[in-house]
């Protein structure tokens, strides 16, 4: 009886074990496997070091687009507002007023910075 009751509690930690160790040996195989094609090992676009778009052996002086410096520019600081909007409801106590309001404030602030954002005109994609 009691060798039962061991094997009965030690089987499902094996049978866990068992497809965690074949999905990690999958995983190997199929990177092995996409590593060794030979488009991707000689592939001259990829060996080639990115630049965030520009080209590393071109000028150095080109001109910047100012358009795609704003835009990026809103981006990280939409990004960074976005995840302080997604921890407010586990941060703020919302049983009391000063909770609410500290929310409420909050997206105000960023209902008003998009629409001013909108009003000058640099949320627009094309000139």
């Amino acid at each position: 009886m009691i060798k039962n009751s061991f094997v009965s509690k030690l089987f499902p930690m094996l049978l866990s074990s068992f497809v965690f160790w074949i999905i990690v040996i999958a995983l190997i195989g199929a990177w092995v496997f996409w590593t060794r094609r030979k488009n991707f090992v000689n592939s001259r676009e990829k060996s080639r070091p990115f630049e965030c778009g520009f080209d590393p052996k071109d000028k150095a002086r080109i001109p910047f687009s100012l358009r795609f410096f704003l835009i990026v520019i809103l981006f990280l600081i939409f990004d960074v507002e976005l995840s302080l909007l997604l921890q407010l409801p586990f941060q703020l106590d919302f049983d009391h007023f000063k909770g609410r309001l500290g929310l409420l404030v909050f997206v105000w602030i960023l209902l008003l910075g998009t629409l001013e954002e909108w009003r000058r005109g640099i949320l627009k994609w094309k000139d």
